[in-house]
């Protein structure tokens, strides 16, 4: 099948070449009827940016480097998904790495990415990550840089976001309106922007309803099985266990959900979950997980948008005007979490 170029689709559609470049670029100029018939007409017909000819032709690599914690993550995999659907529309190839939750690993994978000379990074800062100096050096030299989900105050960048405090308000306040008052949420590394967020949100739903509370239902936990199943242990060990708990991932539910059952404490009776992020399969379960949906997807395409936008600017005296850009969340309301 021979590839058709933007001349043939701007001869089809009767419009100018430069229309549908910056169509296909998913340009804010392009009125969104003309964008859609333009995409429309180049999925169509199996339109294929050459990335080879716009490198040598602006003399840059058409890559761009992602640096995620984990791949295996269903929040972050549809993050990918979003940034690779608008990096490829633009011509542009999608360099992955993972830190693994690892700091030193993050750096490492920043070494390889600039070896890499790729035009520009995504990133969303590991659990170990506290110093971000490693990225103040790299955007003060030069590189466009966008943070996404776990993000620095301390870099003057844009950001893409989720309202962490607002889900987490939302979610605690219907385990309240469903009786719970011992709620525990147990959440991921202390130094992550989503971490404090979404601990703040929690604190004013109790503030808020007059519930004290109590620092030793604010549990700080990896992924890992052993240690779910350890802090999960010592929450139930005492006299006065709690009855409701609110995870910061989908994952971090899994682990709650299989103690749970192994100990024989009915949900939702016994105890209600809640979690975030929203796995595929969470209606699924037994019971179907109540949970908070990030728009992850929305989220990718956004931050590629943005970065694209800040490798393509022309060179001017005057510096970007850096944003941060804050997408909703929505409780959705199952099983798990409502008495019968």
């Amino acid at each position: 099948m021979e590839l058709i170029t933007i001349k043939d689709i701007a001869k089809a559609l009767n419009l100018s070449t430069s229309t549908v470049s910056r169509a296909l670029r998913g340009s804010y100029e392009i009125n969104p009827e003309t964008k859609k018939l333009v995409i429309e007409y180049a999925e169509k017909h199996n339109y294929r940016p050459n990335p080879i000819a716009l490198s040598l032709k602006e003399n840059k690599s058409r890559s761009i480097g992602v640096i995620v914690p984990e791949i295996d993550n269903p929040f972050f995999s549809q993050v990918i998904n979003g940034i690779d659907a608008i990096a490829y529309n633009r011509g542009y190839h999608v360099v992955i790495f993972q830190s693994h939750e690892s700091y030193k690993r993050e750096l490492i994978n920043l070494e390889h990415l600039t070896s890499r000379r790729v035009d520009g990074l995504l990133i969303s800062l590991s659990g170990e990550t506290q110093s971000v100096e490693h990225l103040q050096e790299l955007h003060q030299k030069g590189m466009p840089i966008v943070l996404f989900d776990r993000v620095s105050e301390e870099i003057n960048t844009h950001k893409v976001v989720s309202d962490n405090f607002e889900g987490a308000f939302t979610a605690t306040e219907h385990l309240i309106r469903e009786g719970r008052r011992r709620i525990v949420q147990i959440t991921a590394s202390p130094f992550l922007s989503i971490t404090k967020e979404r601990v703040n949100g929690y604190i004013a739903a109790l503030n808020k309803y007059g519930i004290p509370v109590d620092e030793s239902l604010i549990r700080y936990c990896g992924y890992d099985l052993a240690a779910i199943e350890k802090m999960m242990e010592e929450l139930f060990s005492g006299d006065t266990p709690p009855d409701g708990i609110l995870t910061v991932s989908d994952r971090l539910a899994l682990g709650c959900l299989a103690v749970l059952k192994r100990r024989k404490i009915s949900i939702p009776e016994q105890i209600a979950m809640v979690g975030f992020t929203n796995l595929k399969a969470a209606y699924l379960l037994e019971p179907a997980l109540t949970t908070v949906v990030q728009p992850s997807l929305e989220m990718g395409q956004r931050s590629a948008e943005l970065l694209l936008d800040l490798i393509e600017r022309k060179p001017s005296s005057i510096p970007p005007n850096y944003q941060t850009f804050k997408l909703y969340s929505e409780l959705i309301v199952r099983e798990s979490s409502v008495r019968h």
